[in-house]
């Protein structure tokens, strides 16, 4: 895949809301790509931090590269959001694709708020290219029309006021409930029956119904224990309704969930190694009772919370700077963290007191600000940074297996896939768990949804 500093993405118009007055500058590298195969003399691969734009330079996404691509937004810009699991079936791949996502708002005042559900449908495969819309006849132009018009994408959004801009929200199946655990500036942890929401994004009758009420909804359970706001938390994988948050104060509580799914016993007692904020939890996807922090200590802590207050296993210096977000991958024993410092770090928890990693990036020219392993493929994972990138990468990928690549890329890790761009301040990423090699951002220019071609 080669990108050229022609133009702007302009003619890109297959997102779910038109981005107009905006001259994002979209691009994707696929990493493996041979020099000059697209025959175009003038084109070049542009790599984030290695050359600069030139003056009057700018970028064109190359859809080749993409085997989806949509862009939406929700009015104000979401700092957080979830995947819901649906029930459409694991490993779908056959367009049109569909999803829902549960999201939370950081609007300019706190009353403007809302808490949504998203159903996303009829999301179709890349457009065709530019030069082959020029080799199109004209009596083709009208069926083609009547078929782009088919192929739109369609959303529902179901919005519920929140007081308080949300900093994250982490969504779980329990029983016959989908709650939703919201941190929010507030200094509250709150769970929501997403019920109501998900009902009118699949029913217009239920959404008549649903916009009719247009009040703050009551959480279904809330907890003020931390005494200020906070960012971490993480439902488990393994314990229905089993929860754990942590604030900026250092302190954790894990959450029980009591018979009736409306209540949950909280410890007072926090567990309380980290000598600074806590910025992202994750629980094990297999041992019931660990979960792993990290904070802006410089460490990543592993506990059982059979054993509290302190920590079971901690690598003390695990980068230089803060370390905001962590991933646990879930068929190996691997954490990947992602720091202040750009680095991205892998840990093999079975040499975790060594304090090593076992892999370390630097491609990052700024703080990372999400991390995740795809559920689907061990060794594969995804970050964005604040330099406005998400990047793929692969650890299976040893040097001898690179193959040829284009000029400009020859010095980068092999491991690194792919680099996205096109969105401003990027928060968060999640893979699909049920549709391989889907990725979704969210940003301060709104969401992306997208899979590229080496995934």
């Amino acid at each position: 895949m080669s990108a050229s500093h022609e133009d702007t993405l302009a003619e890109h118009e297959d997102g779910m809301e038109e981005q107009e007055g905006e001259e994002d500058d979209d691009e994707g590298v696929e990493m493996e790509a041979e020099e000059g195969e697209n025959g175009d003399g003038d084109k070049k691969v542009y790599v984030p931090g290695i050359e600069p734009l030139q003056p009057g330079e700018q970028l064109e996404m190359d859809q080749s590269a993409y085997r989806m691509y949509h862009e939406c937004q929700t009015g104000a810009p979401c700092l957080s959001f979830d995947v819901l699991t649906d029930s459409n079936g694991d490993d779908r791949k056959d367009f049109p694709l569909s999803m829902l996502l549960c999201a939370g708002t950081q609007a300019d005042t706190a009353m403007a708020n809302r808490l949504l559900v998203m159903r996303m449908h009829n999301l179709h495969g890349t457009q065709k290219g530019k030069e082959e819309e020029e080799d199109s006849s004209d009596e083709d132009s009208d069926e083609e029309e009547e078929e782009d018009a088919d192929k739109k994408p369609q959303m529902e959004l179901a919005m519920m006021p929140h007081f308080g801009a949300i900093n994250r929200v982490r969504v779980t199946r329990c029983g016959d409930q989908t709650l939703a655990a919201v941190w929010s500036e507030k200094g509250q942890v709150e769970i929501f029956d997403l019920r109501p929401q998900l009902e009118a994004v699949h029913s217009s009758a239920a959404m008549t119904a649903f916009m009719r009420q247009q009040k703050e909804a009551a959480a279904l359970f809330s907890f003020s224990g931390h005494m200020t706001e906070g960012y971490a938390i993480d439902w488990s994988p393994v314990v229905p309704g089993r929860l754990v948050s942590g604030d900026c104060k250092k302190n954790i509580h894990v959450w029980e969930p009591q018979e009736g799914g409306a209540s949950w016993r909280i410890d007072q007692r926090p567990f309380s190694s980290h000598s600074k904020s806590v910025e992202d939890l994750q629980w094990s996807p297999t041992e019931a009772t660990v979960f792993a922090s990290c904070s802006v200590d410089q460490s990543i802590r592993v506990w059982d919370i059979r054993a509290p207050p302190n920590s079971m296993l901690s690598a003390n210096q695990a980068h230089e700077s803060d370390i905001n977000v962590i991933s646990w991958n879930r068929t190996e024993p691997f954490l990947l963290s992602g720091g202040d410092d750009g680095f991205l770090k892998v840990w093999d928890l079975r040499q975790f007191k060594t304090g090593r990693p076992v892999a370390n990036f630097k491609q990052h020219s700024a703080p990372i600000t999400s991390v995740e392993w795809n559920p689907a493929d061990s060794s594969v994972f995804a970050a964005s940074g604040a330099d406005d990138v998400v990047s793929l990468w692969d650890l299976s990928v040893e040097s001898c297996d690179a193959g040829v690549k284009a000029e400009g890329v020859k010095d980068l890790p092999p491991q690194l896939l792919f680099l996205h761009q096109g969105q401003s301040e990027i928060k968060e990423i999640h893979w699909h768990p049920q549709i391989p090699g889907v990725l979704i951002s969210t940003a301060l220019s709104g969401f992306n949804v997208f899979r590229t071609i080496s995934v």
